[in-house]
């Protein structure tokens, strides 16, 4: 059988192997002829395609187990040859010299995948395994055709320019050049400009034309040219459009316009800047009334006076596009009040009434204040409180509590000079806090004090802030907030704490309260069920609270702390804590499972009670059938029935087996076979295969030590409950048949004794001077006148005329003469007896006288 496959295996490496499509085209130049195999064969073809690229590793798999034998082979696109590159017959794997050429070769242990690091361009072509399985009995054989296509990297690309300063408007190309690479190859064109990438074109054609060039194509430019296999980016180059120069832009600093045109303080510095687009870069002339005053984009005018107001005018000329252009403005000369109004707000008459001052000195001309909110009059009693100076430059209103016409009032004092082109104006406002006072209360990062805080900000002017508590808890008034601290465990628990705070504004005062508690804490189920070998989650959710808790602790059934063991698994917010128990056991994880927490005030806990339920028994099973497969007992096939009339579930088997005694004979000399001997080997140990299809109702066991007997049963399992065992069997033996043994081994005996018989004759009668007495007593007369009748010349005596004896030697004695006829064969066989049986006791008289014996041998078969 292997010399059948060893010839198939290299019949088809003989041959041109190609591939051919459903459409019978093929992809190499022949379609291959077909595979003479025995009919009893079925040859498995697959096909498969891999991409490698050069330079690096691939794998070319040869189905999914290893095979007995296998053998790689290379066919190059556009020929016919295949030729060999590994192969392993048995004895070890072969590489050929031609994989040196295809790159670094290994073969994977444990297959017959192949592996080539270091992939040449060479390697392009069809590779195929003829691998072949279970050679020593039913052989299969599988021809796997691998086309491996080798991909080469794009290398880094190099990119050229038709013009690298061209001027605006006009028209280049830009080419992207490579050296190696497969294609397709796409290109994708960058430009970089002011620190930004943008894809400026992309495709397939490695040439790009720019029509209409703008000064907006200016930057770096470089293509990225990638394939299949990777992506190069060439090196940067620059385009530079030349243009320009543009209508110039003026920056007049500080900047102030108006109808006249710019406006300048008075003995500040007057910076003129002067900017045209253009490239290169424009050279600048500034001139003053039409008089040249200065060169270079910058005009600086240091302590700028009245008398230097006029037209000024920025011409910006391109040397090398031969170009110019020309801006002209107009500059008056102002000096505003430095900065802007000023207004506040302070309290006045012991905070039972409010001053507004509005200042803005300087400037000219000079500025004009106003208030543009609308007061109450103060009357004659109240004139003394009033104050009012220099109404242009300094103003100041007292007024009363009861003058506000709303409690929150906005005064707005406006400024305005004719050297700014818009008012400016200053505010100032008093008004309650926007909202109520806010409480809140928070622990010490040591836990050992309770803090309660309480503020009421954003009020002008500010608020008085105190504290009242039960039991005499009180802390003295404080501006804006104010803080009580508690020792903790002091506080008590659901009376509340009153915070009160007081505004100038307001005739009655604002509250807010604390009411201090313990956490609360909640669980959706309080009783959880699960099956046994689930995962279980069991929650715990923190009520709103006013104060920090202490972390959630999850304690298991038997009240222990559940944190750093594996059983459980903790996921907690501040908030909520989840439990997981993994792998539940109804008597291990069953029980009760509590949750706690604590804060300044008090602690807490809640249970969850977790009952962890068995799946119920599986259906039982029945073995039908426990047999060797063959004469080996390497093998056991094994059957069954399954009785699950009442649909219980079923979820797999577990079939085992015992060793339960060795025949140590079997492992003796045949000399000893009557001797056989039964003995106990270990204690009983059930050996498991497990099964997870429950829809299989038939097994085999291999790997089993002939020279033991076993046992075997099965058992039904639904997720973690065992069901009843069947009924334990020894597996019986396969029929055989021993008539052909026992007739092929008797003629086999018989032709052995008629060979050693007819070799034996042949050396006594070649050699019968030196064993005479052997000799004669097998071939002698029945007296002294008779002779050995045989048909050698030398050995005749010549019979004379008259019919008597010819002496040899002496005178015999006197007697009438004797014919002798000539005897068969002295040795007959027969089948009765291999022992040599003497027919005629020899008559007396001399002892050397010859005798005629006859043997009869018997052979018997072993």
């Amino acid at each position: 059988m292997v010399a059948q496959l060893l010839g198939l295996a290299f019949i088809f490496l003989s041959t041109s192997l190609v591939t051919c499509n459903a459409q019978g085209k093929s992809v190499y130049p022949l379609c291959p002829p077909a595979v003479q195999i025995n009919h009893n064969w079925e040859v498995v073809y697959l096909d498969a395609s891999v991409y490698g690229v050069v330079g690096r590793a691939v794998i070319l798999e040869c189905g999914a187990t290893s095979p007995d034998m296998y053998i790689w082979s290379f066919t190059k696109p556009g020929t016919e040859a295949i030729k060999a590159v590994v192969y392993d017959l048995g004895k070890g794997t072969r590489i050929q010299k031609l994989a040196e050429k295809l790159g670094q070769l290994t073969v994977i242990s444990n297959s017959a995948a192949v592996s080539i690091e270091k992939l040449s361009v060479a390697a392009h072509g069809l590779f195929t395994c003829q691998a072949f399985y279970d050679i020593d009995g039913e052989p299969k054989v599988y021809y796997y055709y691998v086309h491996l296509t080798v991909r080469v990297p794009v290398s880094k690309p190099y990119l050229l320019m038709s013009d690298a300063s061209p001027v605006e408007g006009g028209r280049i190309w830009m080419r992207c050049n490579l050296d190696n690479g497969t294609g397709p190859i796409n290109y994708v064109w960058k430009h970089e400009a002011n620190g930004s990438i943008s894809v400026f074109a992309q495709g397939n054609s490695s040439v790009i034309n720019m029509t209409n060039v703008n000064r907006n194509h200016s930057g770096w430019y470089h293509c990225v040219a990638s394939n299949t296999v990777n992506s190069e980016a060439s090196n940067r180059l620059k385009l530079e459009t030349m243009f320009g120069p543009d209508i110039p832009d003026i920056v007049v600093t500080p900047f102030s316009l108006t109808d006249r045109g710019y406006l300048a303080l008075e003995r500040e510095t007057v910076s003129l800047l002067c900017q045209a687009q253009s490239n290169p870069t424009s050279q600048y002339f500034w001139f003053y009334n039409n008089s040249e005053a200065s060169a270079g984009p910058h005009f600086i005018i240091s302590k700028i006076l009245r008398k230097d107001a006029g037209d000024y005018a920025c011409l910006a000329q391109n040397t090398q596009l031969n170009t110019r252009s020309k801006k002209t403005i107009s500059l008056t000369v102002y000096y505003p009040p430095d900065g802007s109004p000023t207004c506040s707000l302070e309290p006045a008459l012991n905070h039972t009434s409010l001053r507004l001052l509005c200042s803005w000195p300087g400037g000219f001309p000079s500025p004009s204040l106003q208030w543009t909110t609308d007061l109450k009059p103060l009357g004659p009693e109240e004139d003394d409180a009033l104050l009012q100076t220099n109404k242009l430059t300094n103003t100041a209103i007292l007024l009363l509590k009861e003058g506000l016409t709303t409690s929150n009032g906005l005064f707005t004092c406006m400024g305005s000079h004719v050297a700014l082109k818009q008012t400016t104006a200053c505010q100032t406002r008093t008004y309650i806090p926007p909202a109520d006072p806010a409480c809140v209360a928070y622990v010490t990062n040591t836990k050992q004090y309770l803090m309660l805080s309480c503020s009421w900000n954003g009020g002008v002017p500010n608020a008085l802030v105190w504290w009242e508590g039960p039991d005499g808890q009180v802390k003295g008034g404080e501006e804006t907030s104010n803080i009580l601290v508690l020792r903790r465990g002091t506080a008590l628990s659901g009376k509340p704490y009153i915070c009160r705070a007081r505004h100038p504004l307001l005739a009655q005062t604002k509250t807010c309260r604390l009411t201090l508690e313990a956490p609360v804490l909640l669980t959706q189920h309080r009783t959880v069920s699960v099956y046994e070998g689930s995962d279980v989650q069991l929650n715990c959710n923190l009520r709103a609270s006013y104060l920090p808790v202490d972390e959630i602790t999850w304690f298991n059934n038997q009240g222990v702390d559940v944190r750093g063991t594996a059983k459980y698994t903790l996921s907690r917010t501040s908030a909520w804590a989840n439990l997981t128990v993994r792998d539940t056991r109804q008597t291990q994880d069953s029980g009760e499972y509590r949750c706690s927490t604590s804060n300044a005030v008090g602690g807490t806990e809640v249970s969850v009670t977790l009952e962890v339920k068995r799946y119920p028994m599986p259906p039982n099973a029945t073995l039908d059938k426990v047999m060797y497969n063959s004469r080996l007992r390497t093998e056991v096939d094994l059957e069954w029935q399954v009785d699950n009339k009442e649909k219980r579930g079923l979820t797999g088997f577990i079939l085992e087996h015992l060793w339960v005694m060795e025949r140590p004979g079997r492992r003796s000399s045949a000399s000893n076979e009557s001797e056989e001997s039964e003995e106990r080997i270990g204690q009983p140990v059930w050996y498991r295969n497990i099964i997870h299809d429950p829809d299989v109702r038939a097994h085999t066991v291999g790997k089993l030590t002939p020279t033991v007997t076993y046992q075997f049963r099965i058992v039904p399992v639904n997720h973690r409950t065992l069901g009843h065992p069947s009924a334990a069997k020894t597996p019986a033996e396969p029929r055989f048949n021993v008539a052909p043994a026992v007739i092929g081994s008797a003629i086999g005996g018989m032709l052995f004794a008629a060979i050693v018989i007819v070799l034996l004759l042949i050396f006594l009668i070649r050699n019968r001077n030196s064993h005479p007495r052997l000799h004669n007593m097998l071939f002698g007369l029945h007296h002294s006148q008779s002779r050995e009748n045989i048909n050698f010349p030398e050995d005749e005596m010549v019979r004379s005329a008259e019919g008597g004896l010819e002496e040899s030697g002496g005178s015999a004695s006197p007697g009438p003469p004797i014919t002798l006829p000539r005897a068969s064969s002295p040795l007959t066989l027969s089948t009765q007896s291999a022992t040599p049986t003497i027919s005629q006791a020899p008559p007396p008289g001399d002892d050397n006288e010859p005798v005629n014996v006859t043997i009869t041998v018997k052979a018997t078969g072993s």
